[in-house]
């Protein structure tokens, strides 16, 4: 059964003769534990696919379905416990706050949701050990470099315990190999945590690193490429898309 999907997928900004069409007609079904990545140019669409999937915005039409159930028919509670505690958001540019350390950071979603200090700082430097950062524990975002600083973002994601991560170009802001790194750890949460991934990026490379991928041209999927992960480097070519 899909964790995520979304069905006749569309979404119009503005109105008249300034609409623009994001997306149309998208209808993709993601898998309990699958890592998805999503590829295709510049204002194809993928970072509005991944808003609409993570319940941040609202379609035009058609609809997103978590566990069988339509984002569009739940409340705003329900949708604000839905993002907070069953999905992990991780952005390009990191978004930490300045002012906490490395633990105070990754523990802030269990803190704001009300679970105790002790426990929430406990939770946190799990997912900071799990991910190489049991030396960086009281360091300040100024303070560590921009790959450790996307660890921490990802084990923020993480320290929730949500069933879906979803990563809009996590490695845009990283060098080549800090980016393989975070690509690689990602791979890791969907592989030995049994995380779904679904990553929006434009770099084959770090696509690569995925079960699938969906490429989307002109807001629609265009194609969708399975990889052999077991059998294959993260960095060998697959199949290419003319877009």
């Amino acid at each position: 059964m899909s964790i995520i999907a979304a069905q006749k997928l569309t979404k119009v900004f503005g109105s008249g003769s300034t609409a623009v069409t994001a997306l149309e007609d998208v209808t993709i079904n993601i898998a309990e534990g699958e890592f998805v990545a999503i590829m295709g140019p510049s204002g194809c669409g993928k970072s509005t696919l991944l808003h609409l999937l993570g319940g941040l915005d609202r379609p035009t039409s058609g609809e997103v379905l978590f566990d069988g159930i339509s984002i569009a028919e739940m409340t705003d509670q329900h949708l604000t416990e839905l993002r907070r505690r069953k999905i992990g958001f991780v952005f390009q540019f990191f978004n930490l706050i300045p002012v906490l350390n490395a633990v105070e950071n990754a523990a802030l979603p269990v803190t704001l949701d009300g679970v105790k200090p002790t426990d929430a700082k406990a939770k946190a430097e799990k997912w900071l050990d799990h991910f190489g950062l049991q030396e960086r524990l009281n360091s300040r975002p100024d303070q560590l470099s921009g790959g450790e600083q996307q660890r921490v973002a990802i084990a923020r994601a993480l320290v929730a315990e949500p069933r879906l991560i979803l990563a809009d170009e996590p490695t845009g802001n990283l060098d080549t190999r800090a980016g393989d790194e975070i690509a690689g750890l990602l791979r890791q949460v969907s592989t030995e945590f049994n995380r779904t991934v679904v990553m929006v990026t434009h770099d084959p490379r770090i696509a690569a690193y995925a079960e699938r991928i969906i490429f989307l041209k002109d807001g629609k999927v265009i194609d969708e490429t399975p990889l052999n992960t077991t059998d294959r480097q993260p960095s060998e070519p697959f199949a290419s898309v003319t877009f």
